[in-house]
């Protein structure tokens, strides 16, 4: 069974900073491309940053300079660094694990809440 379990997630004030983890099971970690998606309500769920088995990162053009996204094959963990947080970055982060990592992924974790606010 596959499984992406957040956490890290919570409340924090706008230029704060938070990092999310995600745990992997029941894959081969370490040729898998990992990613972190967001879906704020009533929008679709995005691609925040992604990062291959190879260790290529990529980002979402709203979040360049901000945030980092990094593994650790020995722990089969992807975490998301996240710095000079927005009001705008509110959102349900998920997980996510594929063999590409610019390809829909093919799992997904069950989301954990990143709200940023005065």
């Amino acid at each position: 069974q596959v499984q992406l379990v957040e956490s890290g997630g919570g409340f924090v004030q706008p230029g704060g900073s938070l990092r999310l983890s995600c745990a992997a099971s029941g894959i081969n970690f370490s040729i898998y491309a990992m990613g972190w998606y967001r879906q704020a309500p009533g929008k679709q769920r995005d691609m925040v940053a992604t990062i291959s088995s190879g260790g290529t990162t990529n980002y979402a053009e709203s979040v360049k300079g901000r945030f980092t996204i990094s593994r650790d094959n020995a722990k089969n963990t992807v975490y998301l660094q996240m710095i000079s947080l927005k009001p705008e970055d509110t959102a349900i982060y998920y997980c996510s694990a594929g063999r590409w990592a610019r390809r829909t992924p093919d799992y997904w974790g069950q989301g954990i809440q990143v709200t940023v606010s005065s």
